[in-house]
């Protein structure tokens, strides 16, 4: 059996939608994206779907070419969705380079994904700063060493800097990053994707325009 027909034989019985997924009604959706986002979120949150807060982050590269990881939601403010990262990383270079970018949530307890697209706003050197000393002193560390997708030797080569940045930040009165960066992507569009069993998905999809957005449903 070739390795393609293996993992078809083996996703194909893997269920793709739980048989309970909560109801969504595009008609009594909120005017704004965010205001529905928040809905989503804490129905999330209190059914227990594992790491709501965990979403793909999208950029282009310098080939220009996709690349894509999952990031943690930092917050959602009236500008948009923040996330962080240092500016000296692959993802913040991308993003320093061609401020736009994708997010996408997707919650397969809930059947639910929400995708989002827009320009990328950089955070302020207060806003950079607070949210970094707001992080575990190791995740504090490793954006201290400097090394991100660097090449790495071996586990002792990264113990022993973490170590080092970890001495240096106890020792001080909480060393500052002047890398670590707020990206806040302002959405030019939101769209909130509910799941069904038939796959007749309910897909509601918020534009910009002018000062507000305008809803579209759109076919699955």
């Amino acid at each position: 059996m070739s390795p393609a027909g293996s993992i078809r034989d083996i996703v194909r019985g893997v269920p793709v939608f739980p048989e309970d997924m909560p109801p969504f009604d595009p008609a009594v959706a909120p005017a704004s994206p965010i205001g529905l986002f928040h809905e989503w979120l804490q129905r999330a949150v209190d059914d227990g779907v594992a790491a709501p807060h965990a979403v793909h982050l999208s950029t282009v590269g310098d080939d220009g070419a996709p690349d894509s990881r999952v990031v943690i939601l930092k917050d959602v403010t009236a500008d948009g969705f923040q996330v962080a990262s240092s500016k000296d990383s692959p993802k913040g270079r991308q993003l320093v380079a061609n401020p736009r970018a994708a997010l996408t949530f997707f919650w397969p307890a809930a059947g639910r994904q929400i995708r989002i697209r827009g320009g990328v706003i950089t955070g302020t050197t207060e806003e950079n700063d607070a949210d970094f000393q707001r992080r575990h002193p190791v995740a504090r560390a490793l954006v201290l060493a400097g090394s991100q997708s660097s090449v790495l030797q071996g586990r002792a080569e990264l113990d022993s800097a973490v170590e080092d940045q970890v001495r240096r930040i106890e020792a001080t009165d909480g060393p500052a990053s002047t890398t670590w960066t707020v990206f806040t992507v302002a959405p030019d569009a939101v769209e909130f994707w509910q799941a069904d069993q038939e796959r007749r998905h309910t897909r509601l999809l918020y534009s910009r325009f002018g000062a507000g957005w305008r809803q579209e449903m759109l076919w699955p």
